[in-house]
């Protein structure tokens, strides 16, 4: 069944230690994306949106945690810090300054497969007074959040990791219409550099593997000038 991978981003400059995280998740079924200094980092998240930042502190360009308040100042991504530094004032500092969890090196691959693992949970039930359904079940589509699978009368479908991530975000507000410059923002970052066009292709894309007649959609609905919709 096709499987959308949660993305993780990698901050560290110490190579050894990045290439452990990067095994350890890529056998885990995670995609990686890595950056050897803080300026990197903040330009792939803009870039390419990951759902987990882990974050060395000691980096040679920044600091770690300029990097977490520049982050922190735009998007409630999970960030996870990865440091060396074991004094309690610089946990204390990190987590106060909008860090979702600290792990000190050296740690082992089930502790850190278990924090990026409750920092999904927590971001998929974010701001929530109750918690949000995992799955989105309508007429015969299914979108599993956690397991990141989208199947459409029990045949699974292969989006692209925008077209999922596009096709989650209106599941999750289903009835609810998002504008376009929202699902911009959401998708591809305040500071990417798109349009409209960018979004109503990937849109149409969508339709095309969902819809029975694209062009009379019954999941995915225009709301003309403004936005889409999804079917509640």
């Amino acid at each position: 069944m096709t499987k959308n991978k949660w993305t993780v981003l990698i901050i560290e400059d110490e190579k050894n230690i990045g290439n452990y995280i990067e095994t350890i998740l890529t056998a885990n079924d995670y995609k990686t994306l890595r950056a050897m200094n803080g300026v990197t980092g903040l330009s792939l998240y803009t870039s390419h949106h990951p759902e987990v930042i882990l974050l060395d502190l000691g980096l040679p360009d920044i600091d770690g945690m300029e990097v977490l308040q520049k982050i922190r100042g735009f998007s409630s991504v999970p960030i996870i810090v990865i440091s060396a530094r074991t004094q309690e004032r610089e946990k204390v500092e990190a987590l106060d300054g909008g860090a979702d969890d600290y792990i000190t090196k050296p740690f082992g691959a089930e502790e850190l497969l278990a924090r990026i693992r409750t920092a999904l949970r927590h971001r998929l039930n974010a701001g929530l007074v109750n918690p949000q359904p995992l799955v989105y079940s309508r007429d015969g589509l299914v979108i599993d959040f956690e397991r990141r699978l989208v199947t459409l009368h029990e045949k699974p479908v292969h989006l692209t990791q925008i077209e999922y991530k596009l096709v989650s975000l209106l599941a999750k507000n289903a009835g609810k219409v998002l504008t376009y410059d929202f699902i911009l923002k959401e998708i591809w970052g305040p500071y990417a550099d798109t349009d409209n066009q960018i979004l109503r292709v990937n849109m149409a894309n969508i339709r095309r593997k969902l819809e029975t007649n694209p062009a009379e959609p019954h999941y995915t609905f225009t709301e003309i000038g403004v936005g889409y919709r999804m079917l509640e």
